[in-house]
C-alpha cells in the first residue's frame, strides 16, 4: 500500500527451482531487501502450477509463469480479473455478516464473559462521567478542561480497543453531538494498536489463501511496515511475478472482540431508548447501523471490490492513483494490493526534496473529492494522511478502501443550492435547505434557526466565501447543530471530515491556505453547465438576484469556471436557455426581456457617448446644440451605470470567446432555437420594449429644456 520511512529487513524464502514446462519462459526475480542489507539473489521462479501446490498465477497485469508474456485482449484481460474476483469472493463466502440476532445467539449463553467486559467498559467510561459531572457542577467547563477530558477520552478509546475507536472515530464527524474541542481530539484517534505477533499473521495467510507462505511470495518483510486496529500491513513480493504487493492481515479474534463489544452496546441502547427521555434518536437502530459499517471493514473481499469502483469512477484522472486488487492472494481476511511508493502529505519536507509541491497536491485532492462528493456520490470517508501519498511522479495515490460512504442525488445538488444561499445571505433558504439534506424532519420549524445562521454567517461573511476558512465555517455551523434539534446524515458528517482534513493539511503548507476557494472553480463549472433542474434554478436564483441580473457574478462564475479543466464554454449556454423558451420558463422570459431591453439601450447608448467623445472639438458644439454637458440629457452617475454595464457585457463575451474549447459553431444549436415560434415570440418583446426604451429616450432629448443664452 504505502512505502514507509523506515528500512525493514525482508525475510527471503530460497526455495530449489522445482521442474519446469518445456518450452516455457525462465524468469529471475531480484530479492527485496533492506537497504543496508543484500539478501541473495532468488533462485528461478518458473514453476509448474499443480493442485494443492502453488497458488495460481494471478491475471492483474502480468505474465503466468506457465508461458511468455502474451498481449491479451482488454476484454479477455477484463473477463480473467472478474474470474479471479469470483473466487475471492467463494473464499469470503463464510465472512461474518453483522446479525443481531447472532450476536445474541453467540453471547447471549455466555454471561461470565459479558460481564466481565461490561465491567471493564462501565469501570472506564463511569469514572469519565463522573469527571466531566463534577466538571460542570463546580463551574470548570472552561474550553482548556474541555479540552483535557477530550484527551482523557480519546485515550480511554483507544485502551477499550478497537470497536471504541471506531466509536470515537465516528463521534469525532458529529458536530451535532459534541462540542468542538472532542471533534478535534477524537479526529487525533488514528487507529494504533499494538501489534499481533507475526507467526499468527503469515498462519492466517497460509490458512485463507490454501497455501504454504513460501510458494506465494519470493520475500515478505519479518514485521508490519503499519499496523491498525482491524489489521497490520506487510510489504511482499509475489513469486509468480515479482511485483511488490501491500499484504492486509486481520487481527485474531477480532471478530468475537467487536461482536462482544456491539451485543453490550445494543443493550445500553435498549435502555437508553426506553428510560433516557431526552434522547429522542432510536439509539438501538443507530448502534445496528454502526455495527454493519464496522462488519462490513471486516471482510476484505469488499474493500478489494470498494477499490475497484474507486478506481473506475475517479482513477480516469492522469494525477489520481488507485492500487489494483491481486484477487487470486485476497480473501475475507487477506487482502494483497499493489504496493504504492509515497510520501504521507503531512510530510511537507519530504515532498518538496522531491521538487513536488504539496499545495499542488492537495488541489489535486480537493478536486477528486469533489468529483466524490458531489458527482458521482460515491466517495473515501476515511482520507486521514496516511491514507493519501504522494508519488514520486507526483501523483495522489489513495489507499484502505475499508470506509466508504455515498452521498444522496438529491443531496448533491442541494449541497450546491445551499452554497448559493450563502453567496446570497439567504438565510431562509439555507434554513430549508435543511429539509432537503435530511438534517431536520419536516414537521421542525427552521424560522429559530434562522437569525442563529444570520448572526454567524454575518460575521463570517465580511470577507467574500473565497476566502472563509472552511474549518471556521464548520464549527460555526457546527455550535448552530448543536442548540437545535439537527439530525447530520453520516454521508454529510463525513464530507465535512473530509475536507477539513484535505484543508488541515493544506495549511501546513501555507496558513493563508482556503479550501473554498480552490473548490469555486468546481461549484462554477457545475452551476454554468449542468442540466439539473434544482441546480439551473440555483443558476438563476444566484444572476438575478432581486430582479435584477447581476453580471459581475456571471463574470465571476466565468473566470473561475474556466480555470476547472472540464469546463466547456458551449455547455454554458445550454440550461438556462432550454429553460428560457420552454414551458416553465414565462417568469425566466420577464426578466430576460427587461434586462435584454437594458443591455441593449447600455449598448447603443454607450456607442452613441463613444461615438460623442470621439468627434473633433469644433464639432461637439453642434451635436450638443450647445450644450457643454454634451447631447444627453443623463445624469453622470446613469451615464457610469449605462457604460459599466456594456462594458461587463463586452467581458462576459470575451471571457466566453477565449474559453480554449469555443467554437462559433457551438452557437448554432441556439440559432436553431431562436427559430422556434415561442423564441420569435420572446425576440418581439425584446425588441417591443428596446423600442419603448429607445423612444422614450428620445423623447426625454427632444423636450429637454435648452440653456438660457450665455449661461455657461
Amino acid at each position: 500500500m504505502a512505502a514507509t520511512t523506515s528500512t525493514t529487513a525482508a525475510v527471503s524464502f530460497s526455495l530449489p527451482s522445482p521442474p519446469h514446462r518445456r518450452g516455457a519462459r525462465r524468469r529471475r526475480t531480484p530479492s527485496l531487501h533492506a537497504a543496508s542489507t543484500a539478501a541473495p539473489p532468488s533462485p528461478d521462479l518458473s514453476i509448474q502450477l499443480s493442485p494443492g501446490a502453488s497458488p495460481p498465477a494471478s491475471t492483474n497485469g502480468a505474465a503466468t509463469a506457465l508461458g511468455p508474456p502474451v498481449a491479451a485482449s482488454f476484454a479477455r484481460d477484463r473477463a480473467e480479473d472478474l474470474q479471479a474476483e469470483s473466487r475471492a469472493m467463494a473464499r469470503a463466502a463464510g465472512a461474518t455478516v453483522y446479525s443481531p440476532e447472532l450476536l445474541a445467539a453467540r453471547y447471549g449463553s455466555r454471561p461470565f464473559k459479558v460481564a466481565l467486559r461490561a465491567a471493564e467498559v462501565l469501570s472506564e467510561l463511569a469514572s469519565f462521567g463522573v469527571k466531566v459531572l463534577l466538571d460542570e457542577r463546580r463551574g470548570e467547563s472552561s474550553s482548556e478542561r474541555r479540552r483535557a477530558r477530550a484527551v482523557e477520552l480519546r485515550t480511554i478509546l483507544t485502551r477499550l480497543g478497537p470497536t471504541f475507536v471506531k466509536i470515537g472515530q465516528g463521534l469525532s464527524t458529529r458536530p451535532d453531538l459534541c462540542p468542538a474541542e472532542y471533534l478535534e481530539e477524537l479526529a487525533e484517534l488514528q487507529d494504533s494498536l499494538p501489534t499481533f505477533p507475526d507467526e499468527e499473521a503469515f498462519a492466517c495467510i497460509e490458512r485463507e489463501l490454501g497455501f504454504a507462505l513460501d510458494s506465494i511470495y519470493s520475500t515478505i518483510s519479518p514485521s508490519p511496515i503499519a499496523a491498525a486496529s482491524l489489521g497490520q500491513v506487510y510489504k511482499a513480493r509475489l513469486k509468480y511475478s515479482g511485483k511488490l504487493v501491500a499484504v492486509k492481515v486481520q487481527r485474531p479474534g477480532i471478530e468475537d472482540a467487536i461482536g462482544l463489544d456491539f451485543y453490550l452496546l445494543r443493550g445500553l441502547g435498549f435502555l437508553i431508548n426506553k428510560y433516557v427521555d431526552i434522547v429522542t434518536s432510536d439509539v438501538v437502530a443507530l448502534m445496528d447501523e454502526f455495527a454493519r459499517r464496522v462488519f462490513q471493514e471486516l471482510n476484505y473481499v469488499q474493500e478489494g471490490q470498494n477499490a475497484r469502483r474507486f478506481k473506475k469512477l475517479y482513477a480516469d484522472k492522469q494525477d489520481i492513483l488507485v492500487p489494483d486488487i491481486f484477487w487470486d492472494y485476497t480473501s475475507a481476511k487477506v487482502l494483497t494490493m499493489e504496493w504504492i511508493e509515497g510520501v504521507k502529505l503531512n510530510q511537507q519536507a519530504v515532498i518538496e526534496s522531491q521538487g513536488l509541491k504539496v499545495l499542488d497536491l492537495v488541489n489535486i485532492g480537493i478536486q477528486c473529492s469533489l468529483r466524490q462528493l458531489l458527482e458521482y456520490g460515491y466517495f473515501h470517508a476515511d482520507p486521514h494522511p496516511g491514507n493519501i501519498l504522494a508519488t514520486p511522479e507526483g501523483k495522489l495515490a489513495f489507499l484502505d478502501f475499508g470506509m466508504m460512504s455515498e452521498t444522496p442525488e438529491d443531496a448533491r445538488v442541494a449541497i450546491i443550492g445551499h452554497v448559493v444561499h450563502l453567496v446570497n445571505r439567504d438565510y431562509e433558504a439555507m434554513a430549508r435547505d435543511y429539509y432537503a439534506l435530511d438534517f431536520l424532519e419536516p414537521d421542525v420549524d427552521v424560522s429559530p434557526i434562522v437569525p442563529a445562521l444570520k448572526n454567524f454567517f454575518d460575521d463570517a461573511l465580511n470577507a467574500t466565501v473565497s476566502e472563509l476558512n472552511f474549518k471556521t465555517i464548520v464549527d460555526g455551523l457546527g455550535a448552530v447543530l448543536y442548540q437545535y434539534p439537527f439530525n447530520v446524515p453520516a454521508y454529510y458528517a463525513l464530507i465535512l471530515r473530509s475536507l477539513t482534513v484535505l484543508e488541515g493539511l493544506a495549511l501546513y503548507a501555507d496558513p493563508d491556505f482556503k479550501v473554498l476557494a480552490a473548490s469555486y472553480p468546481y461549484f462554477a463549472k457545475r452551476l454554468l453547465t449542468d442540466p439539473n433542474p434544482y441546480l439551473r434554478d440555483a443558476l438563476i436564483e444566484l444572476l438575478f438576484k432581486d430582479g435584477r441580473f447581476r453580471w459581475n457574478r456571471l463574470e465571476n462564475l466565468l473566470v473561475q469556471g474556466r480555470q476547472d479543466r472540464e469546463f466547456a464554454a458551449k455547455d454554458a449556454l445550454q440550461p438556462v436557455l432550454k429553460l428560457l423558451l420552454g414551458p416553465d420558463g414565462e417568469e425566466l422570459r420577464v426578466l430576460v426581456v427587461k434586462e435584454a431591453v437594458r443591455v441593449t439601450e447600455a449598448i447603443t447608448i454607450g456607442t452613441l457617448i463613444d461615438s460623442y467623445n470621439a468627434a473633433p472639438a469644433f464639432l461637439k458644439p453642434l451635436i450638443s446644440s450647445g450644450n457643454p454637458a454634451g447631447p444627453f440629457k443623463f445624469s453622470e452617475a446613469e451615464q457610469e451605470q449605462m457604460m459599466e454595464l456594456r462594458d461587463q457585457v463586452f467581458r462576459v463575451w470575451g471571457l466566453l470567446r477565449s474559453s480554449n474549447n469555443f467554437d462559433p459553431s457551438v452557437l448554432q444549436p441556439i440559432v436553431q432555437v431562436l427559430q422556434e415560434p415561442e423564441a420569435r415570440v420572446l425576440g418581439s418583446r425584446v425588441a417591443g420594449g428596446v423600442t419603448q426604451r429607445l423612444a422614450a429616450r428620445l423623447l426625454q432629448q427632444l423636450l429637454r429644456t435648452p440653456p438660457a443664452p450665455g449661461s455657461s
